[in-house]
């Protein structure tokens, strides 16, 4: 009898060690990776049910590499649904990607992909709700992996970004309240069957979720925290622009031409004791942009990105590059080395041409805890862009449909 309860908790448990699904980094040789399905920028893509998606990347190597993607469906706290692939996509993945070129007239050589859905093979997504799309080489290798969110427009989401209530952070924290109403749908138990996430500057790894409705009133949903939906403020990115190569532009204080282009970007400092100063920014985003260039696809080139900061050696912390350009993720290549001769934090990136966001965070070297206001600070004035999805899995259903998007900005924060 022992022996078959222990055969039948060997079944059991594995149902219960189900983990989220995290994104993949690149290798070295792969480089931006941007989806420009409704936007030019490098950004989190969020897209409505029958919208197309777009992804390119480059791969450094220029041998004109085949790629394969596979496409997978996930419940919303990125556990892998249920659904089979024929539920969710209508064709075929695991497909290679057909579309790429060579890079002209660079001093960097590089293959750009471009991959469409729909296309002959994959002919469309077809349910709502979180997505992770996977790149695998000829050796059946993953290279790296990107999530992205697909919308049916069933709700109506209201967002509005407050001061925060709680008064020891009242200066450096932003609150988010959020109004979900419709007539389309009836929520039952909406305790249990709506959920939320609210994301700010398109940075999942700060992502609040699964926030529960304090108030319904008629078909509305309400969601007035005073602690559970305040976000860090943080402070305005660092940029810099170098369209240009052959002379220094935006942020770029000289160049030198070696076997690249090299970028010498002005030191930083330390913002954090420094009053708050408004500087429009994109909000950790980028953009690929070169000048007297038709097709920036493949004509913009690589730069040597030299990046510095002057201040003190954290003795139990590292010091990291943080942004969109490779999905605001903590990887060895990020870090920042301390000069003890210069007294600065020094770190070079390899990145194509473009307008860049960017700035410096703190990471525990223990915890690996990351602190983005260690060194630029948080303030309750800075502007911040919030998206706030909401998700629904009726009584009885298979997987959690992503009914609703809206967003605010901080520019009109209140109290």
């Amino acid at each position: 009898m022992k022996k078959s309860l222990y055969t039948l908790s060997l079944l059991i448990v594995p149902v219960f060690l189900i983990a989220q699904a995290n994104e993949v980094s690149p290798p070295d040789f792969i480089k931006t990776i941007t989806f420009k399905s409704n936007t030019t920028q490098g950004q989190l893509p969020i897209l409505k049910l029958g919208e197309q998606l777009q992804l390119e990347f480059d791969a450094l190597t220029g041998d004109e590499e085949d790629f394969y993607y596979v496409i997978e469906h996930f419940n919303f706290d990125w556990t892998p649904s249920t659904l089979v692939k024929s539920e969710y996509l209508k064709g075929l993945d695991n497909q290679r990607i057909l579309t790429y070129e060579n890079s002209f007239n660079t001093y960097q050589i590089y293959s750009h992909y471009d991959l469409r859905i729909p296309n002959l093979q994959t002919r469309g997504l077809l349910k709502s709700g979180n997505y992770m799309i996977s790149i695998y080489d000829d050796y059946d290798e993953l290279m790296f992996s990107r999530k992205f969110m697909i919308y049916e427009d069933l709700v109506n989401v209201g967002a509005r970004v407050k001061r925060s209530r709680d008064v020891k952070a009242i200066a450096e924290k932003q609150s988010v309240d959020i109004v979900i109403s419709t007539k389309r749908i009836n929520f039952n138990n909406p305790l249990e069957t709506i959920k939320t996430a609210i994301i700010q500057n398109n940075n999942l790894n700060t992502a609040i979720t699964d926030l529960k409705p304090q108030y319904t009133l008629g078909n509305e949903l309400i969601y007035r925290y005073d602690t559970e939906s305040a976000f860090w403020g943080g402070n305005e990115y660092i940029f810099f622009e170098n369209k240009d190569v052959r002379a220094a532009n935006v942020g770029v204080q000289f160049i030198d031409l070696k076997e690249l282009y090299h970028n010498y970007l002005y030191t930083n400092i330390s913002r954090k004791d420094r009053p708050y100063t408004y500087n429009p920014d994109i909000n950790g985003n980028f953009q690929i942009t070169a000048i007297d260039r038709s097709n920036v696809d493949v004509e913009a080139d690589y730069t040597i990105i030299h990046f510095s900061l002057l201040h003190d050696e954290f003795k139990d912390k590292d010091v990291h590059i943080y942004g969109n350009f490779n999905a605001f993720a903590i990887e060895d290549f990020t870090k920042m080395q301390y000069n003890s001769e210069s007294g600065r934090y020094e770190c070079i990136l390899r990145l194509k041409q473009g307008f860049y966001n960017y700035k410096h965070v703190a990471v525990d070297k223990s915890t690996k805890e990351l602190d983005e206001g260690a060194i630029s600070g948080n303030f309750w004035q800075t502007e911040n862009n919030y998206k706030v999805l909401v998700y629904y899995r009726d009584l009885g259903a298979r997987f959690d449909r992503l009914i609703g998007y809206g967003d605010a900005s901080s520019v009109n924060i209140s109290n």
